[in-house]
């Protein structure tokens, strides 16, 4: 069968638990239709969009593997279509899955380290007290 990675975004107002309920949801359609999820859905959080889509600035975004046949994706994206939370979505038919976490998960990942290190830099020391760096040196 062939492999598809296919992701979508919901509605800010949707919690991620809903998200992951909505994910549930397509998956028990892909296995109706004699196809499975590859790995476990990635959810990737709540985003800000680069231009609002159906008055939404920011979406929760979710990823999905697929290895299924090409009338279950026909199915998914026609509930999506339906559906009032999905807000857009996108299927792409690929030669392999990557193995691991998605790029978006490994950027993730990045940042949150990063975001450890500058505040690691910005007057906190390792043991929680904070250390002058603007004293003036005598000479």
């Amino acid at each position: 069968m062939p492999l598809y990675e296919h992701v979508f975004l919901a509605r800010q107002e949707m919690t991620a638990q809903q998200v992951e309920e909505l994910a549930n949801q397509y998956k028990g359609v892909i296995e109706q239709n004699g196809g499975k999820i590859v790995g476990e859905p990635e959810y990737w959080g709540v985003k800000s969009l680069t231009f609002r889509i159906k008055k939404n600035r920011k979406a929760h975004f979710s990823m999905l593997r697929l290895d299924t046949p090409p009338a279950a994706i026909q199915e998914i994206e026609r509930l999506e279509g339906i559906s009032e939370d999905v807000i857009r979505f996108m299927t792409i038919r690929v030669e392999e899955h990557e193995e691991g976490p998605s790029v978006m998960l490994q950027k993730r990942d990045r940042d949150e380290r990063r975001g450890d290190r500058r505040r690691d830099r910005d007057g906190e020391d390792f043991d929680g007290s904070s250390s002058n760096s603007n004293e003036e040196v005598s000479q």
